[in-house]
């Protein structure tokens, strides 16, 4: 009898031995979804939730050391998610099985408490180090959590990028603060680095040369960071990016791609890691049958919100397209559309709408309340603010001073046209200025239309956040739909904003 227990015991204490000694952590991340959680999301290129959620647990089922992280921006942006203010994109993220999140800036978007409130309801946690409550200090979500699998331990901590002070509305973000994310992670490691065999940094931060602070940035300023699972910029890492001894992730957005890192681990040491993107066919050869629970959930999810939804409520002409890369570096007929609209409606002399505010293409044909909300998801309200000429220089010279770089505080106006040069320095680069024809006056006083994510620093207009507000039309779709409703889309045309030199645009990561 005691040989046989001492055998048994033998034996366990071999498998221990073996598992400590080589396993293999599986992370799935996924970041941007900006609730595209079906097939048909994004023109059919969203994979799908049900369809990722399938395959992540196929592989859990196989290999327990696997975990499923999202790096933000998840509950906000398509129509059946954005009208429940993101409780209906806690009940699909509940079925499938995350294992954390990280907060993005739009999952900010309809205030700090009500993400608050959406933490509360998940079944998993959202880890965010460096957002604490304004006048204390104290931070509002669980910093990290340590897993412990296959006998690896496995610490994770969250960040968001301080952008979100002024990338989602700062007037919904009074009773937050964004502390330094190179000073918080560098406290985290510090905390977590010695209890953990891998350590990893869930962050929505990005790799935009706009953004001052990025993913590579907090790799290169800290030491001891293996894995970096990141968001914000949209960029599909095909390979990963090493920057020193971290390993950097981010599969695109959108859900158009699944991302895997593989690190391999032997006695506590990793001795490898890598990264792919799997795309919808991948995900299918994993797990051919997309997860029956969040099938059935989504039937539950469009049901609520379909009646609504379907609405007819407008025509187009035709397609207009709100692709990132165009509304965020150049005029658009979207954005002359919106910024026409915006300006029609408050009845001002100039309208703007910045690229970021463009978040889905208008399709050409009947249009539903889904599609007018698909491109203004936010629900920002139009406001009516008196702006000198000064200011508006400054606010022009802000709009085009990252270019060629991507950003979503790229404007497209409305009543007035002006030229600029990116061979010159940023804040330098607006040359003539036109309102209604005529030179702009930079001591006049004009009227202005725009959000009110505008007119409290959004994209950091900071000499935006001064205005004086002498009205507020309603929503920015309601303006939009109006519009279309009324006046139609003649003089869309691009040509209001002169680029006087053509600059060298950097091939997108």
């Amino acid at each position: 009898m005691i040989k046989k227990f001492l055998g048994a015991l033998i034996a366990v204490l071999i498998l221990n031995v073996s598992i400590c000694a080589a396993a293999e952590l599986v992370i799935f991340h996924t970041n941007d979804m900006h609730a595209r959680v079906q097939t048909t999301d994004d023109g059919g290129k969203s994979i799908g939730l049900a369809e990722m959620a399938a395959a992540v647990k196929e592989v859990k089922s196989k290999n327990p050391a696997t975990l499923w992280f999202d790096a933000g921006d998840t509950f906000h942006g398509m129509p059946m998610i954005t009208i429940s203010k993101g409780e209906n994109m806690v009940l699909l993220l509940n079925e499938a099985g995350l294992d954390a999140m990280t907060a993005g800036n739009h999952d900010f978007n309809y205030g700090s408490a009500q993400l608050e409130k959406l933490n509360k309801e998940l079944n998993f946690p959202l880890l965010d180090a460096n957002v604490v409550r304004k006048g204390n200090g104290k931070r509002i979500f669980k910093p990290y959590k340590i897993f412990k699998l296959n006998g690896i331990k496995v610490g994770v901590f969250g960040l968001s990028t301080p952008e979100t002070a002024y990338k989602a509305n700062p007037t919904k973000l009074t009773a937050v603060e964004f502390l330094n994310p190179v000073e918080t992670a560098q406290i985290m490691i510090k905390k977590l680095r010695p209890k953990c065999d891998v350590l990893i940094a869930l962050m929505h931060m990005g790799v935009d040369a706009s953004s001052e602070y990025t993913g590579e940035r907090i790799a290169r300023e800290t030491k001891g960071i293996d894995l970096i699972v990141d968001g914000h910029s949209h960029t599909a890492l095909a390979d990963g990016e090493l920057v020193g001894d971290t390993l950097i992730v981010q599969a695109g957005c959108y859900e158009h791609f699944l991302g895997r890192a593989t690190i391999e681990v032997e006695n506590h040491k990793i001795v490898s890691k890598k990264a792919e993107l799997l795309d919808a066919d991948e995900v299918k050869e994993i797990a051919p049958v997309p997860d029956k629970n969040i099938l059935t959930a989504l039937v539950e999810v469009n049901k609520r919100a379909e009646e609504l939804l379907n609405e007819v409520v407008a025509h187009s002409d035709k397609q207009l397209s709100s692709y990132r890369l165009l509304v965020r570096r150049n005029e658009s007929e979207l954005g002359n559309l919106a910024a026409d609209a915006f300006r029609w409606a408050a009845k001002t002399d100039i309208g703007v709408c910045n690229g970021g505010d463009l978040r889905y293409d208008l399709p050409a044909g009947d249009l539903t309340r889904r599609d007018i909300m698909a491109i203004f998801p936010f629900g920002n309200t139009l406001r009516i603010a008196e702006i000198d000429g000064k200011t508006i220089r400054a606010m022009l010279e802000h709009s085009v001073e990252f270019y060629p770089a991507s950003f979503g505080g790229f404007f497209n106006v409305s009543g007035m046209t002006f030229s600029y040069d990116p061979s010159q320095p940023g804040g330098s680069r607006v040359k003539e200025i036109f309102v209604d024809g005529q030179p702009l006056d930079e001591n006049k006083i004009y009227t202005i239309a725009l959000t009110d994510f505008m007119t409290a620093g959004g994209d950091d207009y900071t000499m935006l956040a001064g205005l004086k507000i002498i009205g507020e039309y309603g929503n920015n779709e309601e303006a939009f739909l109006n519009y279309l409703n009324e006046v139609g889309m003649k003089g869309i045309e691009v040509g209001r904003i002169t680029r006087l030199k053509d600059v060298p645009i950097p091939d997108a990561k």
